[in-house]
């Protein structure tokens, strides 16, 4: 089965639920989504730090994979307030989310030091998720597409074709984030996963390339997730508040994926 036969739902939690909440959610999301073929759904949440240990003991990984919303790009060292790819595989973590708009925005970071977490991340056998996006600045310069392909080519500049089967990418323009973002309407997001993975192609082939999962991000909710989905370059949905429910994330999840199955034929 090829990757892209598979719906990839996800949400990261950002920095609101305590250890407890997150047991809850979890144990709540592995029960309503029981009975959905992982054949189908590839199901994962990013939650913060102090609820990774939990969060594992609690969710099997074939069911629910775990990520962490940030991570180091040296093993060990004087970074202090920083963690380690070796400490998150104790864990046993799955994911790596990398270059996450508030990081680069807020935290200050760059797309070279997204390589070089990308590059750890791949080195310790962890998926990396790559986020991309604009800001509303480069949007109405009409600068989109140039920024989607520098923030790809340089945060997967080492990146080998083998090691490329195992990257993801979330592309979530600046603007559509948080409490007071402005979603992308299903065409221009459309638009943009396609130079995405045009870009992909481009540096990895055509059969690696146009396998890498390519997820929309940016204020998804239950009234856009479905014309979303519907989109042929839409691979999935990275969600953020509407999905910090359990029972909310389900009714997103029962919504879109007979659609992806109609979308990719899949009977």
């Amino acid at each position: 089965m090829r990757r892209l036969d598979k719906i990839y739902l996800g949400t990261n939690t950002k920095m609101y639920k305590s250890i407890a909440d997150t047991v809850e959610f979890l144990k709540r999301l592995d029960d309503l989504t029981a009975d959905i073929s992982r054949n189908l759904l590839e199901l994962f949440v990013i939650p913060s730090y102090t609820a990774l240990d939990q969060a594992r003991r609690t969710v099997k990984e074939e069911y629910i994979k775990l990520g962490a919303q940030n991570m180091c790009w040296e093993d060990e060292g004087q970074f202090t307030g920083e963690i380690s790819p070796l400490m998150l595989k104790e864990i046993g973590i799955n994911i790596i989310e990398i270059g996450h708009s508030e990081r680069r925005h807020i935290m200050g970071e760059t797309d070279e030091i997204e390589k070089k977490k990308v590059s750890a991340a791949l080195r310790h056998g962890f998926t990396p998720l790559l986020c991309i996006g604009e800001t509303l600045e480069q949007k109405n310069y009409k600068i989109s597409d140039e920024i989607l392909k520098i923030q790809l080519k340089v945060g997967l500049n080492e990146v080998t074709e083998q090691e490329a089967k195992s990257i993801w990418i979330a592309y979530e323009p600046v603007w559509a984030i948080g409490v007071n973002g402005i979603p992308a309407d299903e065409g221009y997001a459309n638009e943009k996963h396609g130079i995405i993975k045009d870009t992909l192609i481009a540096m990895f082939g055509k059969d690696i390339g146009s396998d890498i999962p390519v997820l929309y991000g940016g204020s998804v909710n239950p009234q856009n997730a479905e014309p979303l989905i519907k989109e042929e370059n839409i691979d999935g949905l990275f969600i953020g508040r509407s999905a910090w429910q359990a029972d909310n994330f389900y009714k997103i999840i029962q919504s879109v994926l007979p659609l992806f199955k109609e979308k990719r034929k899949i009977f």
